[in-house]
C-alpha cells in the first residue's frame, strides 16, 4: 500500500499527537495519598473537632481538599489520629473539654476532668472518605496519647489519671497512677473490645479494666515487645518505665520495679524512629537541668551543646526488658533560635532527622520559636546528630506533628497557632527544606492538633 504525500502527512501528523499524548500521560500528575488533620472548627479549645482531609499531588505536593471532608472527629479537642494496617480504618481520640471549656485536664476532681473524652472509628473509604462506625471509651480519665501496634490488632490509650488507685501501690513504688486502656480491633468490622488486665485477679480477686501506670504520665511508645512510659511532673527528675507487650493477647507486665531517671525536668514527649528511642526536653529558658531540682542559670555550652540551646533530643536504644541505653553522644542539641520541640521524624532513608518546635508562645498567629530543626544522621558514632545546612526550616506557626508524603519527596506540619498546613520539599542530597513551586500552605478552619498520612489510593 503506498500513502501520498498528503496522506503521509496526516500519519506523520497522527504518529506525533500519539507520541506528545504518551508523553503527556507519563506526567500526569496523581494522587500518592492522603493526609489527614485533626483539629477544631474554631480557635476555641472547647469547639467541636473536626478532621480535615487532603490529596497528595504527587508532581508538586500540592493538596487538595477529599470530598465529604472535613467530618465531624466525635467529640471536642481531638489530640491523636492512627490508621491500623491496611488502611481499613482510622481512630480519632477526642480529649474532651473541662468546665473551665479547655482541655486543660490532668486529675480527678472539679475543673481538671475533661468531661466527654471518646474514641471515635471511622473506615476508610474510596477516594479517602471517612465514615463514622462507633464511639468507645477509655476506662481511666483525661486520654491524651494513642497508639496502634504494628499488626493493627490492638489499640493502646495512655490515661493521665486511673479511675481508681488499685496495682498502683506496688507499681514502681509509686502510690498514685494513670493508666493504659488496650482495645482488640475487629479486623472486620473496626470495632474496639476492651482487653482486662490478666495480671492482677489474684491480688484484687477481679480483672482491672486498665494497666497502671506512675503518676503524670507524659507520653508513651509501643515499639515490638516493649511499651515505655514517662512519667514525672515538670520541675521534677522524670524518668522511664518499661514494660513487656505481648502482641497476642495486649497485655502489658512490669518487667521490674525499676524506674529509670532520665535527669530531664521538662519532657515534651517520645518519638520512636529509625530504631531509636528519642525523648525531647525543653528545659525553661534561663534555666538548666541540674539534681536534684532546675537551677536557675543560663544553659551552658559544652561539647554535647555547643550553642548553649536549653532545648535537647536525647537518643536511647532498647536493651534487654526494655531499659533504655544511652548513646555515647549524649544529649543532642536544638537549635538555639527555636523551642518546645514536639514530635520528630526521621525520613525514609535514613540520613536526616527532623524536629518540629512549637515554641514557647501559646496564643496568636506568632511564629517566634516555631519551625523545623533538621539533622544529618552519622553511623559513625552510630546515630550521631549533626546539623544540616542551614539548621532551621519554616513551618506554621506552632507544628503539632510532622509527616512524610508516602512518595518520600514532601514533608508536611500541621500548625496550631495560624490554622494552617504547610508542605516543604525534601532535597534527598542535602536534606534541605524548600517551599514548594505551588501553593505551600493551606488554611484550616481552627487549630491543628494532629496530622497523618495514609499510602493507600483507592
Amino acid at each position: 500500500m503506498k500513502f501520498r504525500k498528503f496522506g503521509k502527512a496526516l500519519l506523520i501528523s497522527a504518529l506525533s499527537t500519539g507520541v506528545l499524548l504518551g508523553v503527556s500521560s507519563c506526567i500526569q500528575s496523581y494522587s500518592v495519598g492522603y493526609i489527614y488533620v485533626t483539629g477544631t472548627v474554631t480557635g476555641q479549645s472547647g469547639s467541636n473537632g473536626i478532621i480535615s482531609g487532603y490529596k497528595i499531588e504527587h508532581n508538586t505536593g500540592g493538596l487538595t481538599q477529599i470530598n465529604g471532608l472535613p467530618v465531624s472527629s466525635g467529640g471536642a479537642n481531638p489530640v491523636r489520629a492512627v490508621l491500623i494496617s491496611g488502611s481499613r480504618f482510622l481512630y480519632v481520640l477526642n480529649r474532651g473539654v473541662n468546665a473551665n471549656g479547655n482541655a486543660n485536664c490532668s486529675g480527678t476532681t472539679g475543673n481538671t476532668v475533661c468531661n466527654g473524652s471518646n474514641i471515635e472509628a471511622f473506615a476508610v473509604g474510596g477516594n479517602g472518605v471517612l465514615t463514622p462506625q462507633g464511639t468507645y471509651y477509655t476506662q481511666g480519665l483525661n486520654p491524651f496519647r494513642m497508639v496502634a501496634d504494628s499488626s493493627g490488632n490492638y489499640l493502646l490509650v495512655l490515661d493521665h489519671d486511673a479511675p481508681s488507685s488499685a496495682g498502683c501501690t506496688t507499681l514502681f513504688n509509686t502510690s498514685s497512677c494513670g493508666d493504659i486502656t488496650v482495645f482488640q480491633i475487629n479486623s472486620t468490622t473496626g470495632r474496639l473490645s476492651l482487653q482486662n488486665n490478666t495480671q492482677f485477679n489474684t491480688a484484687y480477686g477481679a480483672s482491672l479494666t486498665y494497666f497502671p501506670v506512675p503518676a503524670n504520665p507524659v507520653d508513651f511508645v509501643l515499639s515490638g515487645s516493649n511499651v515505655i512510659t514517662l512519667s514525672g511532673a515538670a520541675g521534677t527528675n522524670q524518668a522511664a518505665y518499661p514494660y513487656a507487650y505481648a502482641a497476642s493477647t495486649g497485655q502489658l507486665t512490669t518487667t521490674t520495679n525499676v524506674s529509670q531517671p532520665l535527669g530531664i525536668y521538662r519532657a515534651t514527649g517520645l518519638t520512636m524512629a529509625g530504631g531509636m528511642l528519642y525523648v525531647m526536653d525543653n528545659e525553661a529558658p534561663g534555666s538548666i537541668a541540674t539534681t536534684p531540682t532546675p537551677t536557675s542559670v543560663p544553659c551552658p555550652t559544652s561539647t554535647a551543646n555547643p550553642t548553649g540551646a536549653c532545648s535537647m533530643i536525647i537518643p536511647y536504644t532498647l536493651g534487654s526488658s526494655g531499659s533504655l541505653q544511652a548513646q555515647t553522644v549524649g544529649q543532642i542539641a536544638d537549635d538555639p533560635t527555636l523551642a518546645n520541640p514536639s514530635w520528630l521524624i526521621v525520613e525514609s532513608k535514613s540520613k536526616y532527622l527532623y524536629v518540629a518546635n512549637q515554641g514557647n508562645n501559646i496564643t496568636g498567629n506568632n511564629n517566634a520559636g516555631s519551625g523545623i530543626t533538621g539533622y544529618y544522621i552519622t553511623n559513625s558514632p552510630a546515630f550521631q546528630l549533626s546539623f544540616t545546612t542551614p539548621s532551621t526550616f519554616g513551618s506554621g506557626s506552632a507544628p503539632q506533628c510532622l509527616v512524610e508524603d508516602p512518595s518520600n519527596q514532601y514533608i508536611y506540619t500541621a500548625n496550631y497557632n495560624d490554622n494552617t498546613i504547610q508542605g516543604s520539599v525534601l532535597d534527598p542530597n542535602s536534606g534541605v527544606l524548600t517551599d514548594m513551586r505551588v501553593n505551600s500552605k493551606y488554611t484550616l478552619s481552627g487549630p491543628a492538633t494532629w496530622c497523618l498520612v495514609d499510602g493507600r489510593t483507592n
